[in-house]
């Protein structure tokens, strides 16, 4: 067993051709590979490890081994066609920092695997660029971001996407408090406010349904493919926004107080924002102009609305009921 971010990695089964092959891939993905390090990652001996490099090289491959040091591929020497530019190689590192903090175990492994291919085809100036670098990106999670488990579903999921499986899933419904077991068609899955979210159809309700990846239980291939035609994630997502009663907002806010609001703003419904003289002006889409109207009153004094009027009207009833509120605690004391 391999260990890595909390993903038991098991390579047991792994036959000696795709071990053979996948240690000259680690080979080719970094300058100097040590025979430990290879030893770790694919749980076997050193003695094995001897063998298979002596396997590479009976084969062609111009590999260089120094003791004490480890093994290392002639640089110039490329099995893969695709070259990468110093940009996208640290775009998809960056890339890289994202999927291990906001998909799941399976997920950051195969991500990670894809990366040995990619820096295997680097020349070996990008890859020491990619090692430098690596220690200089990193991604945080904020205060108010969740540590959510999603279950190691999401590679299932993007699979049953792709090959149109029907799932049945074991669904732990919010509203209700209760665990229901249904079929559905999934259509694709996205990423919003710490959780990742599927949308299907759901077989069971006859409709289109948005599961919380975290409260999916358990999912089970069903080996029934769909021939149904379904929207797009994108075309749905579009759709749905458009058949919510949204509001737009308005509002400007002086610059001294808007790095206050750089998290805040985008739960909500923040769409842009413009430069006016020594205000900030921002646009949003809101569900709820009263939940928009108590969020303003937190910096009301150093921003105004410029629309609509209703939302105006109702901080103003907000701001008049607090003020005679505590006129009245203070006359009783």
């Amino acid at each position: 067993m391999y260990e890595d971010t909390g993903f038991l990695f098991n390579l047991d089964d792994m036959n000696r051709i795709d071990r053979v092959s996948a240690i000259l891939i680690q080979l080719q993905s970094r300058r100097v590979v040590k025979a430990s390090d290879i030893a770790e990652r694919f749980n076997i001996s050193l003695r094995t490890v001897y063998r298979d490099v002596k396997t590479l090289e009976e084969a062609g491959i111009p590999i260089i081994g120094e003791a004490g040091v480890g093994y290392s591929i002639v640089d110039g020497y490329r099995l893969p066609p695709v070259m990468f530019t110093k940009e996208e190689a640290t775009a998809f590192l960056t890339a890289e920092k994202f999927v291990e903090k906001l998909t799941d175990a399976s997920t950051t492994e195969h991500h990670k695997s894809a990366m040995y291919k990619i820096k295997a085809i680097l020349k070996t100036a990008e890859k020491n660029l990619l090692e430098d670098i690596d220690g200089n990106i990193e991604v945080l999670r904020s205060h108010s971001q969740l540590r959510v488990d999603n279950k190691d579903h999401i590679q299932t999921l993007l699979n049953s996407i792709a090959q149109k499986s029907v799932l049945h899933i074991n669904y732990f419904a919010n509203h209700s408090q209760e665990h229901t077991k249904r079929d559905v068609e999934p259509i694709g899955i996205f990423y919003k406010d710490s959780y990742w979210h599927l949308i299907a159809y759901c077989l069971l309700r006859a409709a289109y349904r948005d599961f919380r990846i975290d409260r999916i239980n358990h999912i089970e291939v069903t080996g029934r493919t769909f021939t149904s035609k379904h929207p797009t994630l994108k075309a749905y997502i579009a759709q749905t926004v458009k058949e919510q009663e949204l509001d737009m907002v308005i509002m400007r806010v002086d610059k001294a107080v808007c790095r206050h609001l750089e998290y805040q703003k985008y739960y909500s419904g923040f769409i842009s924002e413009k430069n006016v003289g020594n205000q900030i002006e921002m646009t949003f889409l809101t569900t709820s102009l009263e939940g928009f109207a108590r969020w303003f009153m937190m910096f009301g004094d150093q921003a105004e609305i410029i629309s609509p009027d209703s939302l105006k009207e109702r901080v103003g009833n907000i701001a008049s009921a607090i003020a005679q509120k505590n006129l009245q605690l203070t006359n009783s004391y």
